[in-house]
């Protein structure tokens, strides 16, 4: 329970952060029917459970064969991490109600795809965070905490489409701005762990 538990703040971490996933959902949740918004929801998930298990178990799962590898990824993934965490600190999103997004299911299956696996900075995000964290986990407790991860993209896509469609007048970038600090600082405080565990793995291969 400890990695599900573990596996879930990081997977809220990862994906609450506002950007083009959550921009696109908020928009249809803003301006189309609740079936249009949930069914968005459902396919921005699924594209962003195959990301999130493409990063774990792909470089992830490298990394845990190569102790070289993992050593770098503990120390530059925790940099990076921390980093991510800063950047998110700083932004300041906004919320687009002039979007339309009333298009054809096929294009916002196209889309939901486009904005999670060609989005540059997911990827990096997905392989620094979730990459490094399959090295942090091992590979006993990998199961648990990857489904608690993905579990996070559901609650929180369903979540922020329920609360939106039912408190769509209140929404607005102030709010977005209180997800953006909360999530920056969760991120910020993740990172740090990766690198104390860069320190730790340094210090043993010294003594050795």
């Amino acid at each position: 329970m400890q990695y599900f538990i573990q596996g879930f703040l990081v997977g809220l971490a990862y994906v609450a952060p506002i950007g083009m996933q959550n921009l696109f959902v908020i928009n249809t949740a803003l301006t189309q029917s609740k079936k249009r918004a949930y069914l968005t929801a459902l396919i921005v998930i699924f594209f962003d459970v195959t990301l999130a298990l493409g990063c774990f178990f792909g470089i992830g799962g490298i990394l845990s064969r190569f102790p070289i590898l993992t050593l770098l990824i503990l120390g530059v993934g925790g940099a990076m991490v921390m980093w991510i965490g800063f950047s998110i600190l700083r932004s300041k999103d906004t919320i687009d109600t002039s979007t339309i997004v009333h298009v054809p299911i096929k294009k916002v299956i196209v889309t939901a795809c486009v904005v999670t696996w060609f989005n540059p900075q997911a990827i990096i995000d997905g392989t620094m965070l979730l990459g490094a964290s399959r090295v942090s986990v091992g590979a006993s407790n990998a199961t648990e905490f990857i489904l608690g991860c993905n579990i996070s993209s559901f609650v929180w896509f369903f979540g922020i489409t329920l609360l939106i469609t039912m408190f769509s007048a209140k929404f607005n970038d102030k709010i977005l701005r209180y997800i953006n600090i909360i999530c920056g600082i969760i991120i910020i405080f993740y990172g740090a762990s990766l690198f104390i565990d860069f320190i730790k793995m340094m210090a043993e291969i010294l003594i050795e």
